[in-house]
């Protein structure tokens, strides 16, 4: 059982179903720079995940960053502070400072009625998180945004393959930002993506994930060494080949999750639309000290010493680090409901080959806990 119980992962393909690729990558003795795997994925993605546009990128932080570049923002950004902390980095990366707004309670997303109050003449864009890949208000925000005239990059990182009343919700915003890191539904190993809703966009992000390079001898802004190598590229071009049967899975895990543990006093699930073709990246669930025996501390370390690692996960918030302590809007009566949900939620293991009894092993420790005295 030890370090088989993971927090998430992918559906690995057998070995041997790899080696096609590498061969032909051996072959072609193009490594990277838009080999010919690197175009195929882009394509297969784009249709798969129902956009005009996608753009590869090394990881998923190159391609946050490079977003607020192709969108040329400056100033303040309004952000969320339950996120992972690549997303604020990005702005700090980019000389941008990070405003912080409080989240919903019920989905963990930004939560719009905060948003318009932190609005000042520097604020020049809003950068969302579908935390969990439970979608933002994104009708509520870019309202806002237009009567204020922002742009909108929505940091999906946990958004792979999710619909909305059957629309992708990468298709909001200016941009969203996509990870492919080797936790998510979808990896690369390492990687990223920008969804870019036009040809002229996608290009100037293509410039800059390469330098800035147009040809040999022409470089037209200051980018960066952004690319995804073809390594990176047919791992994806398999990963997608079990994407449908790995979402299968991981669905079919969590309910088992909800149905099993749903009626335990002090435990909730978060919450989301009947309307949402969900992704199941993670399940969530949130600890109320008031009425369960454990604090979520108590029972992440109960569940750590017998070797089922969950994780608190957003914890501590974006806003409790030392780089973004001193920022106004981090002071704890800004960010109540994050600071409430952080220090609630555990995310319980949840990847497609996870197996029966292990399930059982991680279900059965949480009822035994539950049926304790409270301390």
């Amino acid at each position: 059982m030890k370090n088989n119980v993971m927090v998430t992962s992918p559906l690995l393909p057998p070995l041997e179903s790899f080696i096609p690729y590498m061969e032909k990558i051996w072959e072609s003795k193009k490594l990277t720079n838009g080999g010919p795997f690197h175009s195929q994925l882009e394509d297969a993605l784009a249709a798969y995940l129902g956009v005009e546009y996608l753009s590869l990128f090394a990881n998923g932080s190159m391609a946050l960053m490079t977003a607020i570049q192709a969108l040329r923002i400056t100033g303040e950004v309004i952000t969320t502070p339950y996120s992972f902390v690549a997303t604020s980095h990005s702005l700090l990366w980019n000389n941008i400072k990070p405003v912080f707004v409080d989240v919903d309670p019920l989905t963990c997303n930004i939560d719009p009625a905060k948003i318009e109050a932190a609005i000042t003449p520097a604020t020049t864009a809003i950068m969302p998180v579908h935390c969990y890949g439970i979608p933002c208000d994104v009708d509520s925000i870019q309202r806002i945004a237009d009567n204020y005239g922002l742009r909108v990059i929505y940091d999906a990182a946990h958004a792979f393959a999710v619909r909305n009343n059957g629309e992708s919700i990468l298709n909001h915003g200016d941009l969203s930002v996509l990870s492919f890191h080797a936790t998510k539904v979808f990896n690369t190993f390492e990687g990223g993506a920008i969804i870019c809703p036009n040809d002229k966009i996608k290009k100037r992000i293509d410039y800059l994930k390469n330098f800035g390079f147009i040809d040999e001898l022409t470089v037209v802004a200051p980018g960066i060494n952004g690319k995804m190598n073809e390594m990176q590229a047919a791992f994806g071009l398999l990963q997608l080949q079990y994407i449908d049967e790995a979402i299968g899975k991981r669905k079919a895990i969590y309910e088992r999750y909800r149905h099993v543990l749903s009626g335990i006093k002090g435990l909730s699930f978060i919450n989301y639309a009947e309307s949402l073709n969900w992704n199941y990246a993670y399940c969530p669930i949130f600890i109320d000290e008031r009425y369960f025996p454990l604090k979520r501390d108590e029972l992440h370390h109960q569940l750590k010493k017998q070797e089922v690692f969950a994780r608190r996960y957003f914890y501590p918030l974006i806003s409790e680090f030392p780089m973004y302590k001193g920022l106004p809007s981090t002071a704890s009566y800004n960010l109540p409901n994050a600071l409430h949900v952080s220090s609630q939620v555990l995310c319980l293991p949840l990847y497609p080959d996870l197996r029966d009894d292990e399930f059982e092993r991680i279900v059965n420790i949480i009822i035994r806990i539950s049926q304790l005295k409270a301390l």
